[in-house]
């Protein structure tokens, strides 16, 4: 599993011709009563693991909050694609 500074850089690194949809987009569509696809419901499952499993492991609070945003990041302007990788299943 890659480091949230990787996945930030891999993130930013990418030009795409369209606007992707992002794991917060996936929460906003099932908040607004849209049926999820099994593969969104997948991701977003994933992401939870991730981002639990990530934030349990800082070593301390500074830490934890620079992850936190980090996080907050990737749930903003990440592909929620992104998340049904083989690399998130737990």
């Amino acid at each position: 599993m890659e480091s949230t500074k990787d996945f930030l850089s891999k993130l930013f690194s990418k030009t795409t011709k369209s606007l992707t949809t992002s794991i917060n987009d996936l929460r906003d569509k099932e908040f607004s009563g849209q049926k999820l696809s099994s593969d969104e419901r997948f991701a977003l499952s994933n992401f939870d693991k991730y981002r639990i499993k990530v934030l349990n492991s800082q070593s301390n609070e500074e830490a934890f909050h620079e992850t936190y945003r980090k996080i907050q990041v990737i749930a903003n302007l990440g592909d929620w694609k992104e998340f049904l990788k083989e690399e998130y299943h737990q």
